[in-house]
């Protein structure tokens, strides 16, 4: 199975303001996309996987740390397993793709951080096949003990 990846972009800043970019990023495979902001610091979302279902992650604003963790066994995943955390922040243009098999849950550092979401399937595509898996947000470790 593929691994999570994380491709680099660049921002350019100079008086006018700030241009953030991509131009590594391929959208192959990219269906829709969407936007979570989380109000606060508090919110933990996750976790969340997808035997058939690929992601890309993108901080619009503020700052998220994404656990990231390949299942072996959606229906009773090794606790042992170890997830990733990457962090991404809107002062640095990082992209982060999760490929299938894999769960993330994802929390805001700064209050009302944005992340942008892209899918590999159309919400129709994603509704005519049960293909989400959930699992509490302290699974793998607390994060209410991450650092």
């Amino acid at each position: 199975m593929a691994a999570a990846e994380i491709i680099q972009g660049e921002i350019f800043r100079d008086q006018r303001g700030k241009i953030a970019s991509l131009n590594n990023f391929r959208f192959d495979g990219v269906k829709r996309v969407y936007f979570i902001t989380h109000p606060d610091v508090t919110v933990i979302r996750g976790w969340h996987g997808h035997k058939l279902e690929g992601k890309w992650f993108y901080c619009v604003r503020g700052a998220f740390r994404i656990g990231l963790v390949e299942i072996d066994d959606w229906e009773h995943p090794s606790k042992d397993l170890k997830p990733e955390i990457v962090t991404l922040t809107d002062e640095e243009s990082r992209i982060v793709r999760v490929p299938a098999g894999f769960a993330s849950c994802i929390k805001a550092d700064i209050p009302d951080s944005t992340l942008m979401v892209l899918s590999g399937k159309t919400l129709a595509d994603a509704m005519a096949v049960p293909d989400s898996y959930r699992f509490d947000k302290d699974y793998w470790f607390k994060w209410s003990e991450l650092k």
